[in-house]
């Protein structure tokens, strides 16, 4: 009977154990199951997160890039662009070099650079408006000095007009010698042809008429210039201004022109000079600071 208890107490004490080794079997199990389960979540939370890291780092490095082709004249800009570049570059260092990141500073890098993001676009827009307004200006300034040189080229046109009316009304204003005729004359004012008996020249012509030459007071110098190339003067004061330059003249004659033809006849005395030389003497008529007419005449 005894026998039986303590065989009975084994069996017992065996189920037990049994059910102890099973229940800590099964306990073991969903503990490995469990253990397994979490390092598989938490893999996969790591690689989640070096995901988001390397996306992150990904669009800090293209946001840098981007404010390298970010370009403007405007200074103000340009440091504003160099901070901003800067500060990017500081975080993505920053992202770099952090070994052990979380969820939490995951999404405050996210954070960070999404406002980065919209600061450069910013940029993007003021830039883009900038260069629109500048590309604008550019135009209305190359239609400005296309105009100014259309006005220059038109003011030059007018200007050489009017230089070409100057001139023509100053040629149509030119009065004219007709008829010049220089007369060779002896002592009872007798034309003759010989040096010895030439006692005055008489230089004869007609000033044309001409309704656009200025009226009144007319000074006629005529120069008479000697076989020998030298000039018949009385006096060295004796001088008219022509062009640039002071020349002197063999005699002169005052005349009133009206703006009709009008004869003039000026003389050259050689009484108290000396006998002239034979060969061909020319004479040169000027008024108004213009050559008005030439002649020539031949003495023996």
């Amino acid at each position: 009977m005894s026998s039986q208890i303590d065989a009975m107490q084994k069996e017992s004490k065996d189920r037990r154990n049994n059910i102890i080794v099973i229940v800590l079997s099964v306990v073991l199990v969903v503990v490995l199951v469990l253990f397994f389960m979490q390092r598989r979540d938490h893999q996969v939370i790591v690689n989640e997160i070096k995901q988001e890291k390397d996306s992150i780092q990904f669009e800090l490095t293209e946001i840098a890039m981007s404010y390298d082709s970010l370009k403007t004249e405007n200074d103000t800009i340009n440091e504003q662009l160099f901070v901003a570049q800067a500060k990017v570059k500081d975080l993505l260092l920053e992202v770099e070099q952090t070994k052990k990141v979380s969820y939490s500073k995951i999404s405050d890098y996210q954070k960070q650079v999404t406002t980065l993001r919209g600061i450069m676009r910013d940029f993007v827009v003021q830039i883009d408006s900038l260069n629109r307004r500048n590309e604008q200006l550019m135009a209305e300034n190359r239609e400005v000095k296309q105009q100014y040189k259309q006005v220059e080229q038109q003011n030059e046109q007018l200007s050489k007009e009017k230089e070409r009316l100057q001139q023509n009304l100053k040629r149509a204003a030119m009065l004219e010698a007709r008829e010049l005729v220089a007369t060779p004359l002896n002592t009872r004012s007798k034309e003759t042809r010989f040096a010895k008996r030439t006692a005055k020249v008489r230089i004869y012509f007609v000033l044309g008429q001409n309704a656009t030459a200025k009226r009144g007071p007319k000074s006629i110098y005529a120069r008479i210039m000697r076989p020998d190339q030298l000039l018949m003067v009385k006096s060295e004061n004796d001088v008219f201004q022509f062009e640039d330059l002071k020349i002197q003249y063999s005699a002169m004659r005052e005349v009133v022109y009206e703006g009709k033809d009008l004869p003039v006849a000026i003389f050259w005395d050689n009484t108290n000079e000396p006998e002239l030389m034979p060969g061909v003497y020319t004479i040169n008529l000027f008024a108004d600071g213009n050559e008005i007419g030439e002649t020539t005449f031949e003495i023996r």
